[in-house]
């Protein structure tokens, strides 16, 4: 049995199209009750990245340090904002001073 139609049929475009619409609002419908979640989540694992990324610097012994380095420059200019969440009201580092 073989498929006849025509995959650029204007038809199917207008459901496909309906169809990722319905797709789009379902998702929101049903992350809108967990965004705060997922946010938090999101931070966490954030947070302990960046513990990963400047353990070595803060005296604390990473065993990762060498592929982390290169990712150091990258997230200097969100490092304020997580050490201030970390609860250390200054810099850790002596030789870089954000505050």
């Amino acid at each position: 049995m073989s498929d006849d139609r025509d995959p650029h049929d204007p038809r199917l475009e207008r459901i496909r199209a309906w169809l990722g619409q319905a797709r789009f609002f379902a998702e929101e419908i049903y992350s809108t009750r967990y965004r705060g979640a997922i946010a938090r989540a999101r931070r966490d694992e954030d947070d302990l990245f960046m513990l990963l990324v400047f353990s070595e610097m803060m005296g604390l012994s990473n065993p990762v340090a060498y592929y982390t380095l290169e990712l150091q420059p990258l997230l200097l200019e969100r490092f304020h904002d997580w050490h201030r969440r970390m609860g250390m009201e200054h810099s850790p580092l002596d030789h870089f001073k954000c505050c």
